[in-house]
């Protein structure tokens, strides 16, 4: 007997998902919590898994049709699998439409490389022909596939004339990224300020210590903890910045979750630590290694990127010297770091080459006020000058 199977619940947050990858076709075996579809959300991409051994017997929701919390997706069938189908009758959502033929578009055994590949180019796996072991799709075939276009399909590289135009459709996460920047800078007063801070004692603080550090605790000392920490305390100082705007209302919070913005494959994203003040060095440093981990692989959960009362982000890792970051509403500041370079300073009326970093606060000027930004920015200098300040809450 047929059972179905369902969208997962979505948090309130996530209003709808679209259908980006089936991993089984119709007919095809599959073992007890195998993932046999990707739904991609506006935050993160969400793996069905089979309910039992069994197979799916009809897919109701084909790849790029939207799915609503809970919806039903496939028909699926416990124990030996049905004889393979190559297509089948999907019912047309409109009110009163015939069902129409389509084709399940799946390939079993894709690497991850593969699905992500067929993600972002928006081609169907059926249509792409494998040349891998036992028919299996390589990213080299999906390269190949892109290059000529396919019968009824508008190409996505057009050719102008000898110039060359690619049009590809942006993935729900992109698209979700763009809406949020995009009403930051028309629904904040947003404005930045600047300083600068001398890495010096923290770069000799860390290669003195980093051997042992990782050795102890199983994690790599880096200087995103000391960020972290110095923020931390610097919003225990200047509690409007790490409070929010509601309507009318300012909430102030009184606790500390920090986001660290990490740039994925499928576009930015920002997990968030909870409780830093309650966190240790090697635990921040952990934790943000995980968050790495899982962006690249697709595998944070909507929970890990949920809230945040401030935000991190580190534009210095790709070479940049100086930028504005945009306020991840509805936070009403962000910190940007950015890439650390020699500079001749002058200390104590001599010049001395000195390992400098440029700092910016992006900050909502309807809740704080230039004098606290500017302090709350000098704090953050002034811990990381003096890491054993920090290190000791003094």
């Amino acid at each position: 007997m047929a059972t179905e199977i369902k969208a997962p619940v979505f948090p309130e947050s996530v209003a709808d998902g679209t259908i980006a990858t089936w991993h089984k076709k119709v007919g095809e075996p599959v073992s007890r919590d195998e993932v046999i579809c990707d739904i991609e959300t506006d935050k993160v991409v969400l793996e069905v898994v089979a309910p039992a051994d069994g197979s799916l017997v009809a897919i109701i929701k084909g790849e790029g049709d939207t799915v609503l919390s809970d919806e039903v997706i496939a028909q699926f069938e416990a124990g030996a699998a049905a004889a393979p189908v190559v297509e089948q009758e999907v019912a047309q959502t409109q009110a009163g439409a015939a069902p129409v033929v389509e084709r399940t578009e799946a390939v079993s055994g894709q690497a991850p490389a593969v699905r992500k590949a067929l993600s972002e180019t928006g081609i169907a796996a059926a249509d792409v022909q494998g040349t891998g072991r036992g028919g299996r799709i390589t990213k080299e075939d999906v390269a190949n596939h892109q290059a000529k276009p396919a019968a009824n399909v508008t190409p996505l590289s057009v050719a102008v004339g000898e110039r060359i135009e690619k049009r590809v459709p942006m993935t729900r996460l992109r698209k979700r990224v763009a809406e949020r920047l995009l009403s930051a800078t028309q629904e904040t007063a947003m404005l930045t300020t600047f300083n600068e801070v001398n890495m010096k004692p923290i770069m000799e603080l860390r290669k003195q210590y980093k051997d042992a550090f990782e050795k102890r605790h199983g994690a790599r000392l880096g200087f995103m903890s000391f960020f972290v920490k110095a923020v931390t305390e610097a919003l225990k100082r200047y509690p409007a910045v790490n409070a929010s705007i509601d309507g009318d209302d300012i909430v102030y919070h009184g606790y500390y979750d920090i986001g660290v913005a990490v740039s994925s494959d499928r576009g930015l994203v920002v997990p968030v630590l909870r409780d830093t003040d309650r966190m240790s060095y090697a635990e921040v440093e952990a934790g943000i290694g995980a968050y790495a981990a899982k962006a690249r692989d697709g595998k944070l959960s909507i929970e890990e990127m949920t809230g945040g009362t401030f935000t991190i982000t580190n534009g210095g890792t790709f070479g940049s010297l100086l930028s504005t970051p945009i306020l991840n509403q509805p936070q009403t500041g962000i910190l940007g770091m950015h890439k650390i370079q020699e500079r001749p300073m002058a200390v104590n009326g001599q010049v001395e080459i000195l390992p400098m970093m440029y700092l910016a606060l992006s900050y909502d000027h309807r809740m704080i006020d230039g004098k606290e930004a500017v302090g709350f920015l000098v704090a953050i200098k002034e811990l990381l000058e003096e890491p054993a300040k920090l290190i000791l809450d003094l």
